[in-house]
């Protein structure tokens, strides 16, 4: 019973990911105007809990800040929304701007600011409730 709530609840989660950072088609707004939409990420993942905790936070990061190694409570997508980031998780290390979106895993990390000025991103993190 767990493993089919676990599925169901998976199924919802990306749902809702793919709601929110997903988009299919060019939508027409009121007066003509069109909004423009683009899949920035999508990812299949296995929920550990039958219920998820879900957190959404701003973090900002100086000039030439490095954070020291890491974990959150769970895993999620990260969009950057202004600057250059340099994020090594899972032992990998990978250049991210503004604009793009990347999957953080959970597990042990760190991000340093490589940009010229204040970076910024937005943590979407889906943890198991306690």
């Amino acid at each position: 019973m767990h493993k089919k709530i676990n599925k169901v609840m998976g199924a919802v989660l990306v749902m809702t990911v793919s709601l929110c950072l997903v988009t299919i088609q060019e939508v027409a707004a009121q007066g003509g105007a069109k909004v423009d939409k683009a899949l920035l990420l999508e990812k299949k993942i296995e929920i550990s809990s039958e219920t998820v905790n879900t957190k959404v936070m701003r973090v900002t990061f100086p000039p030439a800040y490095k954070t020291p190694w890491h974990t959150h409570e769970g895993q999620g997508p990260r969009y950057v929304v202004k600057g250059q980031l340099d994020v090594t998780d899972e032992g990998k290390t990978h250049r991210y701007s503004a604009g793009e979106v990347f999957w953080e895993t959970g597990h042990l990390m760190a991000v340093e600011n490589v940009g010229d000025g204040v970076a910024e991103i937005i943590i979407f993190e889906l943890a198991p409730a306690k």
